[in-house]
């Protein structure tokens, strides 16, 4: 299954964006992502990703300036969020992504304006992506003021669009906020359209702090989960190095538990 996807925005950082894809399958990566792309066009991102045997896991939209964490929350960015979520949309439709992550930002106004361009933002991403057979996620991110800052309100806005939206669970963001993410997976199962794996703390590759992973597999499969798991992390030594957990992972997302098969 095409479900281990490297996060190329935090992974292989030393090497130029297209080498990067062939360094994520030659260690055993089977998805890619990263939230700006577009250095690569769309039609040479789907034909390396069709030679390397690789799938595009997600996309971001909008990040704002270098730096920045998203407009989609931002009132006086309304236009620029725009064009940036159809820019992704176009490219995720082209490369066969099924989700455009718009980041919501960190408003530094009035926080019920902000909420309200937010939604506002929203209702529009949905409806442009209604018929493409891609979805937008929502992230809780710990991020000082960032405008979607817990999974509670994340599941608010996902029933405020009636399920529409698909939530993006983070252990290491779920993990800072408090939350056990092995728990939340199994009381909100239905929520969940992609994850991200960072150990905790320090942000690091899994086995490097106390995030109990194959708990948190068993919750996954326990919960009917057959998306991607992006691996959204800081390497702590060098990216090849830093992946070689991925062989066991393999052999724990291949036991029934986790595929769904009779055991």
């Amino acid at each position: 299954m095409n479900r281990l996807s490297a996060h190329i925005g935090y992974l292989y950082t030393e090497l130029p964006l297209p080498e990067r894809l062939a360094a994520a399958a030659r260690d055993g990566f089977t998805a890619v992502e990263h939230p700006e792309p577009w250095a690569i066009p769309a039609t040479e991102m789907r034909a390396r990703l069709a030679d390397l045997g690789l799938v595009f896991a997600q996309v971001t939209s909008g990040m704002g300036e270098k730096g920045g964490k998203g407009l989609a929350a931002l009132p006086d960015r309304r236009d620029a969020f725009r064009d940036g979520f159809a820019r992704a949309l176009d490219y995720a439709a082209a490369v066969g992504c099924p989700f455009v992550h718009p980041m919501a930002g960190v408003p530094d106004g009035d926080p019920a304006a902000a909420q309200a361009a937010y939604r506002d933002n929203i209702a529009w991403a949905l409806d442009l992506c209604a018929g493409t057979g891609v979805r937008p996620l929502v992230e809780a991110i710990t991020i000082p003021g960032y405008a979607m800052g817990t999974l509670a309100d994340a599941g608010a806005l996902q029933d405020a669009f009636g399920g529409k939206l698909s939530l993006l669970i983070d252990t290491y963001h779920a993990t800072v906020l408090g939350l056990d993410p092995t728990d939340w997976v199994a009381e909100n199962a239905g929520r969940v359209g992609h994850v991200h794996i960072a150990d905790h703390p320090g942000r690091h590759e899994p086995g490097t702090g106390s995030i109990d992973f194959p708990r948190f597999l068993a919750a996954l499969g326990a919960a009917g989960y057959a998306g991607a798991i992006g691996f959204e992390y800081v390497p702590s030594v060098e990216t090849g190095a830093s992946a070689r957990f991925l062989p066991a992972w393999k052999r724990l997302l291949d036991t029934p538990a986790l595929t769904g098969a009779p055991s």
